[in-house]
């Protein structure tokens, strides 16, 4: 017996909504990372920390049933791709959260969607301001 929702939205044809009672999500927050990004010669030079937070869409039905790492996305692998990315020194956070997202779309296969945002602490903007922070987000292209 398919549940009312889904009947509801077979009959509509917004199999959107369908298909994202299958979706689940894997959040990876707070990785902290020391890393020399920036636009000024110092930051590179020196370094300053960094925050990553990830939120990774995928169908975690499969593995909710059969318990095994293969079936879903290893937050290891999120927290390497992470760590490997942000150890490339870049001028713009963007250029970094970029490059994230496309790595866990190549390397997670299960991954239909994911959210990155890169923080940088306590920015040299001439301020007290605690992080500035960049938000991307993409979709696995069919």
């Amino acid at each position: 017996m398919i549940p009312i929702n889904q009947k509801y939205c077979a009959k509509l044809g917004n199999f959107d909504d369908l298909k994202s009672h299958t979706m689940g999500i894997i959040k990876v927050e707070n990785i902290r990372v020391f890393a020399h990004h920036g636009c000024l010669k110092e930051e590179t030079k020196i370094g300053s920390d960094y925050r990553v937070d990830l939120k990774v869409h995928a169908n975690l039905q499969t593995s909710a049933q059969s318990d095994t790492l293969i079936d879903t996305v290893d937050y290891v692998l999120l927290n390497h791709i992470v760590r490997d990315e942000m150890g490339k020194p870049s001028h713009l956070l963007e250029t970094v959260g970029k490059r994230i997202l496309d790595r866990i779309f190549n390397e997670a296969q299960l991954v239909k969607k994911v959210t990155v945002c890169v923080s940088k602490l306590n920015p040299p903007i001439g301020g007290d301001v605690e992080k500035v922070t960049i938000k991307m987000t993409d979709q696995r292209k069919k």
